[in-house]
């Protein structure tokens, strides 16, 4: 079976794995305590560029840190920004190649999902997409021993996202990443507005009313907070600024946000 190979190293974060791994570590060290009692199931954690989100998706990725040496599995789950097809697509890789590593994937939970009809093996949504790609240094740095499961949420189906979860949820063995930025290319306060009401819907765990305009990840999201809900579980605000906050002009921003399941 093949490795999926990079597609925005050197772009998106730097393909130099020193450079790369101080980089991630230093999001990550630099994060703000996330003040819950326990280290979380789930996050939600951006996408884009390292020098805009990466200090947001650090947030999220400190509060997993105190358990990531013990995490087997990530469920990761990103939308899929270049084909639209609906359901949910897994990979057929037996890993994802980094510039610190390959991630293997668990071959046998995507079994399980295509058995069960959850999912399909589908490798051209994979190829060129960044929502799964740019959370895997982070993956390397804080979860070391974990396989991933790679899925890309197509159209507005966050029902077949809710059955994956529900299938896969496992115990403290399972670790769970929603790769997804927020509102896109308004100005800084129109921004902050509409994210600060994106995240009182995911807090009050809203499932199906996140919509594409509030976050490019919404299927993924809805998904995530119908089983939230499902478990009697709270979704927590963790970080929550966007481009002009990190490394951007302010007059057209992108939102970034980390929550946290727990």
């Amino acid at each position: 079976m093949r490795a999926r190979r990079p597609a925005v190293a050197g772009m998106f974060y730097s393909d130099k794995p020193q450079e790369l791994a101080a980089a991630v570590r230093a999001y990550v060290a630099e994060a703000a305590p996330p003040g819950m009692a326990k280290p979380p199931k789930a996050v939600v954690a951006p996408h884009a560029g390292y020098i805009y989100s990466g200090p947001v998706a650090g947030t999220a990725y400190a509060a997993l840190a105190p358990r990531g040496k013990e995490i087997e599995r990530v469920i990761l789950i990103g939308p899929s920004h270049r084909i639209g097809f609906p359901g949910v697509a897994a990979s057929g890789a037996s890993a994802f190649e980094t510039p610190l590593g390959p991630v293997a994937v668990d071959r046998e939970a995507v079994a399980l999902l295509v058995k069960e009809g959850l999912a399909r093996e589908f490798e051209a949504a994979h190829e060129n997409e960044h929502s799964l790609e740019v959370q895997l240094p982070f993956l390397k740095q804080v979860c070391p021993n974990a396989r991933m499961v790679p899925l890309l949420a197509g159209d507005d189906d966050w029902r077949a996202v809710e059955k994956v979860l529900a299938l896969l949820w496992g115990e403290g063995e399972t670790a769970i990443v929603v790769s997804s930025d927020l509102s896109h290319y308004h100005d800084y306060a129109t921004a902050q507005q509409l994210d600060a009401d994106t995240a009182k819907t995911v807090e009050r765990l809203a499932a199906g009313e996140v919509d594409f305009d509030q976050a490019c990840g919404a299927t993924g999201i809805n998904g995530l907070l119908a089983m939230v809900a499902n478990k009697g579980l709270a979704c927590t605000t963790l970080d929550l600024r966007n481009s002009g906050d990190t490394a951007g002009p302010r007059n057209r921003v992108v939102g970034y946000g980390a929550f946290a399941v727990g």
